[in-house]
């Protein structure tokens, strides 16, 4: 039996170069990649997501319910284990481009997903004692270490499903970065809407065997698409390929040129991290009652408005947005990855302003003694940050992709990850170190435990400065940035009237 891949017609197709299927054989067009194959890769990201916020969201609840945990130990630990998750993809890619490869960084990353979720599910079953404290940390860690391996991997690999010199391949490959957060917006709204609620009202073993179900589910489905892969032959000798890098002066000094970048996005990880914090805690002091029917919506409830802000701009803007962008810039993408950032961060900006605002205006009710706001008064600043993220986010990951040398681009998106990772801990040693000096003279501080005492809309204001002074430097470091594929002129695409729609459009019937 021939155990040459299938081929199309061998004679009239000639071999991808620098790709290689999972034995590395040549790979042909037809028979690899596209968006046949990156939607494999999709799906186990998405579960991916679905299980982590299955699991993030509502962890500091278990801590502080069966596990006992005061509210104070149960933050700091929820804080270490998610700032971990965002700090480890930097070794997790390093590893990837310069050891393993991506494909094979994946299936670890799977294979310590199941084990943590399996874990956490039997630690959660069983009667508390202190080996099943042990068995929880051990599982969360696994599950942090495989975050490591998996996000800057899993997108990379979905990039490379596309040939960046073919033009309609390339149109597709930028669409890719729009659809992937889509798809994660997609697992995250679920998960936080019925996983959280199952974990509650039915049992925390069940809700934890979710997460483990749905990503052994989308695993295998991963691994049935293998044979179409197309896999980066730049990793068949990473270590040699990375000395190289450092070895060349042109290189590094192109490297060097992304931390100022990186450095002035730190801002957006910091006004990121008050979605899951800050404006929880302001959405408990409203009033959350829907309608008549005397339904009141939990805080956590607040926080799908912002995958859910994501899931509908998505298509917007890659079906609408783009097209009508391409035609005013020239651009493929519309907007480089640069404006597209810079526009995200000037959002998340408005946001955070949005958010002092609100917040000073319900102050004003309480001293008022007006009967309380209601929580529709947060939609506008939830919203502003899920228009932020598409283009923020998206745009983040796909510059530092793009920029990386071709056998580093999964450091490049560790570089994104640590963005939101490194802003999360600059958030809490902000509050930490204003929370001290607002309660040095006795007062009760910017973010004392009865908000209506507190001052959180001057925190807001001065984020909403710092984000401001970070955007103007932001914009006088893309202003003279040089793209690396600058020399290349611009890319002509091939896209006629009737191409049809991504498979990832799908999703936001789901």
């Amino acid at each position: 039996m021939d155990s040459r891949p299938l081929l199309p017609n061998e004679e009239e197709e000639e071999a991808l170069p620098g790709v290689s299927d999972f034995r590395g054989r040549p790979v042909y067009r037809a028979t690899s990649g596209g968006w046949r194959s990156a939607l494999f890769v999709a799906v186990l990201e998405l579960a991916g997501s679905f299980a982590y916020f299955g699991v993030s969201a509502n962890l500091i609840t278990y801590l502080t319910g069966p596990m006992g945990q005061s509210n104070a130990s149960a933050a700091a630990a929820v804080n270490a284990w998610s700032g971990a998750a965002c700090m480890l993809p930097l070794l997790g890619a390093f590893l990837a481009d310069s050891f393993l490869g991506r494909y094979p960084s994946i299936l670890l990353a799977c294979t310590l997903y199941l084990l943590g979720y399996g874990m956490l599910t039997v630690a959660s079953s069983v009667v508390a004692s202190k080996s099943q404290v042990g068995i929880l940390y051990v599982s969360l860690y696994l599950v942090a270490l495989a975050q490591g391996f998996d996000k800057p991997c899993g997108l990379a690999l979905g990039a490379e499903q596309f040939d960046p010199e073919h033009p309609r391949e390339s149109a597709s490959r930028s669409s890719l970065f729009n659809w992937w957060y889509f798809s994660m917006a997609t697992g995250i709204t679920v998960s936080i809407a019925t996983v959280s609620y199952i974990q509650e009202n039915v049992s925390w073993g069940v809700g934890f065997a979710i997460p483990f179900a749905v990503v052994s589910c989308a695993f295998l489905l991963f691994l049935l698409a293998t044979p179409t892969y197309r896999l980066s032959s730049a990793a068949a000798s990473p270590l040699l390929s990375l000395r190289h890098y450092k070895q060349s002066s042109e290189e590094a000094r192109r490297m060097l040129r992304l931390l100022p970048i990186w450095a002035t996005c730190l801002a957006y990880g910091v006004a990121y991290a008050q979605i899951m914090t800050l404006f929880n805690k302001q959405g408990r002091t409203l009033d959350r009652h829907i309608g008549h029917a005397g339904l009141e919506l939990p805080p956590a409830a607040l926080q799908t408005l912002g995958p859910v802000t994501i899931m509908v701009s998505v298509p917007i803007y890659d079906r609408a947005v783009v097209p009508m962008l391409r035609r005013m810039t020239g651009n493929p993408r519309g907007l480089t990855t640069l404006q597209r950032t810079g526009t995200g961060m000037a959002l998340s900006l408005a946001a955070v302003a949005v958010a002092a605002a609100v917040e000073g205006r319900r102050l004003e009710t309480v001293r008022e003694q007006r009967p309380a706001m209601s929580w529709a008064w947060l939609v506008p600043q939830y919203v502003a940050m899920g228009v932020a993220d598409v283009l923020a986010v998206v745009g983040m990951q796909e510059f530092f992709h793009g920029e990386m040398p071709e056998g580093m681009r999964s450091l490049g998106l560790a570089l994104y990850y640590s963005v939101m990772g490194i802003g999360g801990f600059i958030s809490s040693a902000l509050i930490s170190a204003l929370d001290g000096i607002t309660r040095r003279d006795g007062g009760d501080g910017w973010f004392a435990d009865d908000l209506n005492r507190g001052h959180l809309d001057y925190f807001y204001w001065l984020l909403a400065g710092v984000s401001a002074a970070e955007l103007a430097m932001f914009l006088c470091f893309a202003r003279s940035y040089a793209y690396r594929n600058a020399n290349k002129g611009p890319l002509l695409l091939v896209v006629p009237s009737n191409t049809p729609v991504s498979p990832c459009t799908n999703h936001h019937h789901a």
